[in-house]
């Protein structure tokens, strides 16, 4: 099993009064940022990355938000590229470039290659259509979004692989003269795709033989993914396992359960993961298919991730949204949203061993062959961030990568995802565990 270290890169200056004025953390002005306290936080981040490579994380994921104080990674090829250098051994996860709102690809893959080639073949390219509020942001066509986001991807293969120069005239990208110099250090870097809901975006990367990595989806739902994977894999001749998926899970631990709760609560902040976007930011015209639209409708409640829930679904639907002005029942209602997302498994916090069994439970479900720590959002101190990362790279990690080996849990560098083949007419065995999803009593649509 790989285990990684993965952080929204959060600005940590902000009173949350003013988000809840604009009910969500999209769109509210950059006239409260400061460059000063700003670098202080950046530089933090970075510093945290090299920490959990020191402590015996596998990765350091990295991933890209746009306009938003909840994420101040705006470009993560850039600081990629820092990391390719100032660290040795952990792979470097892009979770990931957003190709429909680059609309340069053949830039991405020059910056991708030359990453990969500084690190020495460290590189886990990984590919998303951006959030709703990214297509805002950066002027991009919902409607187009899946179209341009797949010939973007296809475009970029064929620019590691195929000898130049060459033309290229698409449906949405033109290049007169493609030959881009530096190519990646690996033959072909790993792909994992990141995913909500979207059952689009499954079938895909079990077409290419990509590792899916859930964020942090309800763990009913999230089994409901996997078998649409391996059921999609079964008919493409091959056997989905372990190596084919990877979960991603806010984790906060500290000394003390009341400390990891408190800081825990910072998920929360501000709206935390519920008040990423408004919802007429969040699902815009054309931008979730009728697939993804009943998943989210069936989500069980208090499922949401980066906002996109039942019921912001519901009020994209009717036109109305949270007219609440009284902040101090708002943050109760968030709190107990975080309450829920705890019992339903979605947020584990507490001391090395209260969530070292909670870890169990959730890998003895879903199987995954990479698990992804998300760490403290929210105004937690240096040292709070610092010490959970410490004492899951300490005391976590060695019980979870011992009892990983225990019941197979296989990474995608151990073992080529798609390469367990199927004969025809074989029935593919199963890639979860329902029954163990029942005993553990979690909430499912």
């Amino acid at each position: 099993m790989k285990l990684a270290y993965f952080t929204e890169r959060p600005y940590r200056h902000l009173d949350e009064d003013i988000v809840l004025e604009n009910k969500a953390f999209f769109g509210v002005s950059n006239k409260h940022y400061n460059h000063l306290k700003g670098a202080d936080d950046y530089n933090q981040f970075l510093d945290e990355y090299c920490l959990a490579e020191e402590v015996g994380f596998d990765g350091l994921a990295l991933n890209e938000h746009h306009g938003n104080p909840y994420c101040m990674g705006n470009v993560i090829n850039t600081e990629a590229a820092i990391l390719a250098r100032i660290t040795s051994k952990a792979k470097i996860i892009l979770v990931g470039n957003m190709l429909p709102g680059v609309k340069h690809p053949l830039r991405l893959a020059e910056e991708l290659a030359t990453i990969d080639t500084i690190s020495r073949g460290r590189l886990v390219a990984g590919w998303v259509r951006g959030a709703g509020s990214e297509q805002f942001f950066n002027n991009a066509n919902p409607a187009y979004n899946r179209e341009m986001f797949n010939e973007a991807h296809q475009f970029i293969m064929d620019c590691w692989t195929k000898d130049g120069p060459w033309r290229y005239e698409g449906k949405h990208f033109h290049y007169r003269h493609v030959n881009p110099w530096v190519r990646p250090y690996q033959e072909m870097p790993q792909q994992w795709i990141p995913g909500v809901l979207s059952p689009e975006t499954v079938l895909w990367c079990a077409e290419k033989r990509y590792p899916y990595l859930g964020l942090g989806s309800a763990l009913g739902a999230t089994c409901d993914l996997w078998d649409m994977y391996a059921d999609k894999a079964a008919e493409l001749g091959y056997q989905a396992g372990p190596e084919n998926f990877g979960y991603l899970l806010p984790l906060f631990v500290s000394e003390s359960e009341a400390e990891a709760q408190d800081i825990g609560r910072g998920y929360s902040f501000g709206g935390g993961q519920n008040g990423f976007s408004r919802p007429e930011h969040t699902f815009p015209p054309g931008y979730n298919s009728r697939g993804a639209i009943r998943m989210m409708a069936q989500a069980a409640p208090g499922s949401s991730w980066l906002g996109i829930s039942k019921e912001k679904l519901e009020a994209s639907r009717s036109g109305k949204w949270q007219e609440e002005q009284d902040f101090d029942e708002v943050k109760r209602k968030l709190y107990a949203s975080y309450e829920r997302a705890q019992a339903n498994l979605q947020i584990v916090s507490g001391t090395p061993e209260q969530v070292i069994p909670k870890i169990k439970a959730i890998l003895r479900v879903i199987r995954p062959g990479s698990f992804t720590a998300f760490n403290v959002q929210g105004v937690a101190s240096d040292q709070q961030r610092n010490r959970c990362i410490e004492l899951l790279g300490k005391e976590v990690w060695p019980v979870i990568r011992e009892y990983a080996e225990e019941i197979g849990l296989t990474d995608s560098f151990q073992r080529e995802p798609g390469s367990v083949k199927l004969a025809p007419g074989t029935k593919r065995a199963p890639v979860c565990d329902r029954e163990g999803l029942k005993e553990l009593g979690v909430k499912v649509a």
